[in-house]
């Protein structure tokens, strides 16, 4: 079954604790994520990486503080999670090519990336078997991607070791949403062994 790795929001502002919406403990997952890309990479499987890619005024920062404005250095992605070849897909319609690219950075600027004009034809493209979703936030973008995933009808597995919440409780509730609607939760030493 062919997979597809989806890394969400891995990027300045949510992992690094300087970050404009640092996510408290964010940087502890960094290796494993690093480690699941490495391993996706090695294996020849795609890797979408969702990010935040906002205006200086954009709609969110009205729920939200200012954090990932394009082009900033909080919007980039952490080198250690970045794969070579890559492609970034803007938020905006027309043609997706994402040619021998072993990475995807998949633009959004909302917490749902079912919100883009591009997720679905990127995934009708990819025809994934099954997704591995890993990242920030657990009960915001993590949820909101593994949800709609779900709702394609394909599994989903939560990484657990390598997401991270803003709170233990929400976090839960989140995990259990996920495995109530069908999806698997695993550790990534079960996926990269």
């Amino acid at each position: 079954m062919k997979a597809v790795f989806f890394d969400i929001d891995t990027q300045f502002d949510f992992m690094l604790p300087s970050g404009a919406l640092s996510v408290p403990g964010a940087e502890r997952i960094v290796p494993i994520i690093a480690r699941l890309n490495r391993y996706a990479a090695a294996n020849g499987i795609p890797v979408v990486s969702t990010m935040d890619a906002h205006a200086e005024n954009d709609p969110e920062f009205r729920s939200w503080p200012p954090h990932c404005v394009a082009g900033t250095l909080g919007q980039r992605k952490l080198e250690a999670t970045l794969l070579e070849p890559r492609v970034a897909i803007p938020n905006r319609g027309g043609p997706i090519g994402i040619g021998g690219s072993r990475q995807i950075l998949l633009e959004k600027q909302s917490v749902d990336v079912f919100t883009t004009r591009t997720i679905l034809p990127l995934l009708d493209l990819l025809q994934a078997g099954e997704y591995l979703v890993y990242g920030v936030v657990t009960e915001v973008c993590v949820l909101h991607a593994a949800l709609g995933l779900l709702r394609t009808g394909k599994p989903v597995t939560i990484i657990t070791d390598a997401v991270q919440a803003l709170g233990q409780d929400a976090s839960k509730g989140a995990l259990a949403e996920i495995e109530a609607r069908g999806g698997r939760l695993l550790p990534a030493s079960a996926i990269t062994v």
